[in-house]
């Protein structure tokens, strides 16, 4: 599953999103908002979003594992400028995630969910000023019943459309 593991990697990546992993964004959200979600697999992020008070305009995914998830390569998701956010658990595939931050946080503000190692690596330093805010999550259980957590730390980016100085780092809560 990871870099530092021998597990067996999950067809395309597909891990859904836990509750847990969405708690700490909850507090940077409003009490209500609408929300788009291009990368949603069974919809578990709608849904957890949906029970802290968003409303989900349109769900999408490569491979739908839902009937509410519309099919549609993430990178050619509609423009839904109507929603307040658009707001994903992405694949961390960097080739993957960086065009669909360019594409998102031009339509609108956009939490990611995808490794904090990120931050620290030469390869985000085009991104970083378009990056508003990382919320540090730590380590996620991705996978339902295991006895552990994924070895990679997590955290949830802001990415907005207009260059600025760069992020806040917000402490862990």
């Amino acid at each position: 599953m990871g870099k530092r593991s021998d597990f067996e990697r999950v067809p395309r990546d597909f891990y859904p999103t836990p509750a847990a992993a969405v708690e700490p964004l909850l507090r940077y959200l409003p009490a209500s908002f609408t929300f788009v979600e291009p990368c949603a697999g069974d919809g578990a992020l709608v849904g957890h979003l949906e029970a802290a008070g968003g409303y989900c305009l349109w769900a999408g995914d490569i491979e739908p594992k839902h009937p509410r998830v519309s099919h549609c390569d993430m990178s050619a998701f509609p423009n839904v400028s109507i929603a307040d956010y658009v707001i994903t658990n992405p694949p961390w595939r960097r080739d993957l995630l960086h065009p669909l931050i360019l594409r998102a946080a031009a339509m609108l503000p956009t939490w990611l969910l995808f490794d904090g190692d990120w931050l620290f690596n030469k390869h985000s330093n085009p991104f970083k000023p378009y990056c508003r805010k990382v919320v540090p999550i730590g380590r996620v259980k991705w996978i339902e019943g295991s006895k552990h957590a994924g070895k990679d730390n997590c955290a949830w980016y802001l990415f907005g459309a207009e260059r600025g100085p760069g992020p806040v780092v917000e402490g862990r809560g």
